[in-house]
């Protein structure tokens, strides 16, 4: 049996909120990682995902159309409109494409910082 250290996150300063276009999303870059941030005005809400669709493998989450699904946000694909929560990144859309990653954000003073996770370390 293994136990895992409890995840932490390292925030760093995306973009200024003005940068992200009202109900859209925007390409953010972090080292090696494209994060898709969408500020979902209608709810006044951000959230961050990692930018590719696992169904086809391209960068371009951050292109899609967020919407609701039973009161849930969610973006769809571009491309093949596969639909993924917001909230926890599973595949909405009926189908066995995968989950995505889903990151916290938080808005202090007009910027916008995203979490990423610091990885888990497996102890034995």
């Amino acid at each position: 049996m293994s136990a895992t250290i409890t995840e932490q996150y390292t925030w760093f300063a995306a973009c200024s909120t003005a940068d992200v276009p009202s109900n859209g999303g925007v390409c953010i870059k972090y080292k090696d990682q494209q994060i898709a941030l969408f500020h979902f005005t209608r709810r006044n809400e951000w959230y961050a995902t990692q930018n590719m669709c696992p169904h086809r493998m391209q960068m371009a989450l951050s292109r899609g159309l967020i919407g609701t699904a039973g009161g849930e946000p969610k973006v769809a694909c571009p491309f093949h409109k596969k639909t993924f929560s917001l909230v926890d990144g599973r595949c909405m859309s009926g189908d066995d494409c995968g989950a995505i990653e889903t990151y916290p954000v938080r808005v202090e003073n007009g910027k916008v910082f995203i979490g990423v996770p610091d990885r888990e370390t497996e102890l034995f």
